[in-house]
């Protein structure tokens, strides 16, 4: 079932992880994708990938903390590829720090990237989503609903991704857009591969917060994103769809792992 056949998906972060099993399913049911990421070297290996599996897309460079990248970029792919009917805002970074030694420029850049670069692709991808429907699927996190410890920078910009779902939904429900948000636990990325605990970190705090399944595979997120932004789930707005291994609903309790410096399990 092509469930997006010639409709143009912008799709952030697409250079890997999360963001590229995305660009590649999407491409794979029919879409034209925009694959964008900052550095152009992925982006571009990853547009060739799906060129070269038969389906349609173009790599761009940009950075989403940039409003004025992000404008060019977007009126960029909608004049190689025409109007833009799905968003998906998978681009983020982050990483654990104690609160008390995170510095400001990490919090901003954190802040900057996972929810003002959200925003900046919202603001400048609607008035093309509003001129004949569309719809957005933000990727926040589960430590966007849950508390994190190590992560306060990374948890205040991914609640913030959810409650910017929510208020977009209910701006937009009746202009044919809908916009809603998916919310991974830990995924076996690039980004979560590098991350790692503060010296000395007590690693049963983390506990809670990792599944008893272990990590998921992005493939797994990305079909579940593919739902939420075909017209199946035409009923669903303004919903934040918890992908976590359970951890919303009964609290982790993965057992102590052998290594207490890999934090990939965390969301």
């Amino acid at each position: 079932m092509a469930r997006f056949t010639d409709r143009v998906a912008i799709v952030t972060g697409g250079g890997s992880g999360l963001g590229r099993a995305t660009a590649k399913l999407f491409a794979a049911e029919g879409a034209k994708v925009g694959v964008v990421d900052l550095m152009r070297e992925t982006a571009e290996e990853a547009a060739a990938e799906i060129v070269a599996a038969g389906g349609t897309a173009k790599a761009y460079a940009a950075d989403v903390s940039d409003p004025k990248s992000v404008e060019s970029t977007v009126a960029a792919i909608a004049a190689d590829l025409g109007r833009p009917e799905i968003l998906v805002n998978s681009a983020g970074i982050g990483g654990f720090s104690r609160t008390e030694e995170e510095s400001p420029e990490r919090w901003a850049s954190i802040i900057a990237v996972n929810l003002t670069g959200t925003f900046h692709l919202c603001r400048f991808t609607l008035p093309y989503l509003l001129d004949g429907g569309g719809t957005i699927v933000n990727i926040a996190s589960n430590a966007g609903i849950m508390g994190q410890p190590y992560s306060a920078a990374y948890c205040a910009s991914k609640g913030g991704v959810v409650n910017l779902t929510r208020a977009l939904a209910v701006e937009y429900v009746d202009q044919g857009v809908r916009v809603n948000c998916v919310a991974p636990g830990g995924m076996r990325t690039p980004l979560t591969k590098g991350f790692r605990l503060p010296e000395d970190a007590d690693f049963d705090v983390l506990r809670p917060v990792m599944s008893r399944l272990g990590v998921s595979e992005p493939e797994e997120v990305a079909e579940c994103i593919a739902y939420v932004a075909s017209d199946t789930a035409r009923y669903m707005i303004g919903s934040i769809i918890s992908i976590d291994g359970g951890l919303v609903t009964y609290g982790g309790g993965f057992p102590k792992p052998t290594s207490s410096k890999s934090a990939e399990a965390a969301g």
